[in-house]
């Protein structure tokens, strides 16, 4: 499908984070032209054009951390730590979960998604072939970490399912794709750890995992090994081929050291750790250590709300209540985070930014609203007045999937909520 839209200003998040006016030409899916329209280009036939009216396109958000069909327990395990809140009651609900339930409930995430700009999603759970098939049926576009965990007794078969989904879903669609992983140091144990490492030298994939969310977590590895979780897995090799941690509120310099070392990525989700009491991540630190630092929501179950907007304005309030200093964390770095720095860290560099060859991955941003307004400084309107109000057009692909308030996700949205509050009921009963 050939799209064009014009009179736009758009944020290409190239170099400059300063605004261009002009047109993007869209073809099967692809960037052809970003920009100002050359004298001597001739226009191709277009299925639709859109007339931006002024408003601002940018390169879609990246949420680099989502547990997506945790949304069947949003408000339901509140106001507990980290500890309690997934031994008390969300690993019991959990394991009542099924494979289609994983499938409808992420649909509902994805409905989330693209209403707050987001085109792609890093996502950890169990069942991802159901959760990839709804980013596949809805249009989305997924990355898909791996989640095992577990004692020693089915170390094997754990390591053998992980190694069959990796393969499976990095040749299956080209908007999913996967990459190593497991859940955390405290829930895996070392084996299994060894075993993920041993796959990502035989594979050379990058490898990601909860990494130093909480105190306890990282005084239990202390405990355990002797060394914080950074430094244990770094020694058994698996940060080869790169990789990340999700959190990573409480890394040592030594582990900041690591990270920079191996080039791996903090992907921090600062509205899940301020409600479940973690502690704020030195993000300041981290960019100024040289470490790429992308943003994600995490699951909604522990944030609730699955919105890049308040992410991003946390990210930067956190920084500054946490350095005393007004000016860190400007919103510049923070939109760099939600965008080029996801798309880093999910090995998304073909919509990293807005230029020709990109994959078509874009938000339309209506400028016209009074949180918009004046246009003083438009990344910093984006950042510290944003809302999911001001998204008023998301497409993945070259594919519209959210406009004026309506999804165009292959289904209606009172069906998904149906689906989702079924779960729910029965779980309950």
């Amino acid at each position: 499908m050939n799209i064009r839209i014009y009179n736009a200003e758009i944020l290409t998040m190239q170099d400059a984070v300063k605004p261009v006016w002009g047109e993007l030409w869209i073809q099967n899916g692809i960037l052809t032209l970003v920009g100002d329209v050359p004298a001597d280009r001739e226009s191709p036939y277009w299925d639709r054009q859109i007339d931006a009216r002024g408003n601002l396109v940018i390169p879609g958000f990246k949420n680099a951390h989502t547990h997506s069909p945790m949304t069947f327990l949003r408000s339901y395990a509140d106001d507990l730590p980290l500890q309690e809140w997934l031994t008390k009651l969300v690993f019991p609900m959990e394991a009542k979960l099924t494979e289609e339930d994983a499938y409808h409930l992420s649909k509902l995430a994805i409905m989330e998604y693209v209403s707050s700009g987001m085109t792609a999603n890093f996502d950890m759970y169990f069942y991802p072939d159901a959760c990839l098939q709804a980013s596949v049926d809805c249009g989305f576009r997924t990355v898909r970490c791996g989640e095992i965990n577990g004692d020693e007794r089915d170390a094997e078969n754990k390591l053998a399912y992980l190694e069959e989904t990796y393969a499976k879903w990095n040749r299956r669609h080209a908007l999913v794709s996967a990459r190593l992983g497991f859940h955390a140091e405290y829930t895996t144990c070392r084996s299994i750890m060894e075993g993920v490492a041993e796959l990502s030298r035989k594979y050379h994939s990058p490898v990601y995992m909860h990494n130093s969310e909480t105190r306890q977590e990282v005084e239990g590895c202390l405990k355990r090994y002797g060394v914080t979780p950074t430094r244990l897995m770094d020694d058994m090799g698996m940060f080869s081929h790169g990789g990340g941690g999700f959190h990573c509120v409480w890394l040592n310099r030594e582990d900041q050291e690591i990270f920079r070392k191996r080039q791996l990525s903090v992907i921090t989700c600062p509205g899940s750790n301020v409600k479940l009491a973690s502690g704020i991540a030195p993000l300041t630190d981290y960019l100024e250590a040289g470490i790429n630092v992308a943003i994600g929501t995490d699951g909604p179950a522990s944030n609730n709300c699955l919105d890049m907007f308040r992410e991003m304005f946390l990210a930067t309030g956190l920084q500054k209540i946490r350095t005393g200093d007004a000016a860190a964390l400007d919103a510049i770095q923070v939109l760099r985070m939600a965008t080029v720095g996801g798309a880093a860290a999910m090995g998304l560099t073909q919509s990293d930014c807005l230029a020709e060859g990109k994959w078509a991955d874009l938000a339309i941003i209506d400028l016209s609203m009074p949180n918009m307004q004046p246009h003083n400084h438009l990344v910093k309107n984006l950042v510290y007045s944003g809302s999911k109000i001001n998204v008023k057009m998301t497409m993945v692909a070259g594919r519209i999937l959210y406009e004026n308030g309506e999804y165009f996700i292959g289904q209606e949205p009172e069906k998904i909520f149906e689906k989702a509050n079924g779960v729910i009921r029965r779980m309950r009963q």
